[in-house]
């Protein structure tokens, strides 16, 4: 027998993180033996997690992902990527573990189905109960239902308890609720919080970067723990190269010649022994010139236009399973400092929503969220005082992204104030190479509102500089 049942329907417009309606559209499917009873309405919104600890983890979620997508699965949101400690059998290797929002026709039998397939087809086999797997799949929401049947429950019976599965689907959230069947999953969780409430009891925030449960962005062939240091880019951790120029009113060159320029510089200064612990991220807002720099071997591509001025940027930076740094910026070089792009209410606000607007471009082209780090573009489309409040205004823009991300909202912040017009109209400096002592005053300020990567010129001065910011945050952690 199947039973649909229509719980009281509660209309919920957007509301906060705090408080949650008990109904709201939800609706329960009880089956027993007869699995072919699905539910076949419009396109049901799912949120599916992901674990491995066998093989190359990355390389399993990439796979899956794209077996999901293929399967007609279409992911729209993905939460950080965590490295955890393995939990229940805990003599085994660490998991891999993340979720994903999607939008699928299949009703939730037959996605159940399609995930059990794409795990088989990946080598999972039976095994021991929470042992080791090249892939884990679990369907923790469906719609608005909750399910009931002897093959599936959902919402996912165990979410409560493990943090591993918490903290990616907390990702996937937004502070503000932008939907009824987000509500409904708030509601299901069966706490007077919703699913912050579940997430808080569990320790929250507070869990991430312990031994247990580290946010990470692979880079390189390893996971970056990037919030343990400030990083510092041009010379020192991160060697950024192009051969664009980007200042403002500098004319644009082709594909080509931008790669005849930066392909000899590239590979020159990978050769160089000291590259060996270095990254090297490429300055481009080109996909031709990003796709063949990482195939010369750069390891993250770095675009001031976050996709805005090619249109396979985000596809192809998807294909090339490198971190893709998303600046802001209106129009381009040559227009960014037009009046209408100068034109901003509220600064902070502004350049939180419209880099959302590319983190969800991105995503949709099949960058994970796990693989971006934000920048908010000091100096480009922005005059002195919309600079002063973006290197102030950092935790402001992290809590306007969360509202709609949790997910962009952890991203690492990049900020590059080093040597800029703006400082020399502050201190009445002229020649950018006078600007280094207030590069480091703006490096400061920018790492205590909470950047991880810093772009500088002078590479000495400002890692002296990070390594002071960096010690008294460390200090100010341990005392708290």
């Amino acid at each position: 027998m199947n039973l649909f049942k229509k719980l009281l329907s509660t209309k919920h417009g957007i509301i906060g993180a705090q408080k949650y309606c008990r109904a709201t559209f939800c609706s329960i499917l009880h089956s027993a033996v007869d699995h072919s009873v699905e539910v076949h309405s419009p396109d049901q919104e799912v949120v599916i997690a992901l674990g491995s600890n066998v093989g190359d983890r990355l390389n399993n979620f990439n796979q899956a992902l794209q077996l999901m997508r293929k399967s007609g699965i279409h992911i729209t949101k993905h939460g950080c990527l965590y490295e955890t400690a393995p939990a229940y059998v805990t003599d085994q290797p660490r998991f891999l573990n993340s979720a994903v929002r999607a939008v699928t026709k299949l009703g939730p039998h037959e996605l159940l189905g399609v995930l059990k397939t794409i795990e088989r087809n990946m080598g999972r086999s039976g095994g021991i109960r929470y042992g080791p797997r090249p892939i884990d799949l679990d369907i923790l929401f469906y719609g608005k239902y909750q399910i009931g049947s002897d093959k599936l429950t959902v919402p996912h019976e165990r979410i409560r308890e493990r943090p591993f599965v918490m903290a990616p689907l907390m990702d996937l959230l937004g502070l503000v609720i932008d939907s009824d069947t987000v509500a409904c999953w708030h509601s299901l969780s069966t706490d007077s919080d919703g699913l912050f409430g579940l997430w808080d009891k569990l320790g929250g925030e507070s869990l991430i970067g312990k031994e247990g449960m580290k946010r990470v962005l692979p880079i390189r062939n390893h996971l970056w723990e990037w919030s343990k240091k400030t990083s510092v880019m041009e010379g020192a951790d991160i060697i950024d190269i192009g051969a664009q120029s980007t200042r403002p009113m500098a004319s644009r060159i082709s594909a080509e010649e931008e790669l005849d320029r930066l392909i000899p510089v590239l590979e020159a200064v990978l050769e160089m022994p000291e590259m060996e612990e270095k990254l090297v991220s490429v300055d481009t807002f080109y996909s031709d010139v990003a796709s063949e720099a990482v195939k010369k071997g750069a390891h993250l591509v770095n675009d001031v236009s976050a996709g805005q001025l090619d249109p396979n940027m985000l596809k192809m930076v998807a294909s090339l399973d490198v971190p893709y740094i998303a600046m802001h910026m209106r129009g381009d070089p040559t227009t960014m400092q037009s009046r209408d792009n100068l034109q901003y209410s509220d600064v902070c606000s502004q350049v939180a929503s419209e880099l959302f607007s590319r983190v969800k471009d991105a995503e949709l082209s099949g960058v994970p969220a796990w693989r971006i780090i934000l920048d908010p573009g000091i100096g480009f489309s922005k005059k002195t005082e919309h600079n002063l409040d973006i290197l102030t205004g950092l935790p402001v823009i992290r809590s306007e992204i969360a509202k709609r991300s949790l997910a962009a909202s952890h991203a690492p912040l990049l900020i590059g104030p080093s040597r800029k017009r703006f400082l020399g109209e502050i201190c009445n400096r002229p020649a950018a190479g006078e600007r280094d002592p207030a590069t480091i005053a703006s490096v400061t300020a920018g790492i205590f509102g909470g950047a991880n990567i810093v772009r500088v010129h002078n590479v000495r001065d400002n890692v002296d500089a990070v390594k002071v910011c960096d010690a008294m945050l460390k200090e100010r952690s341990i005392q708290l």
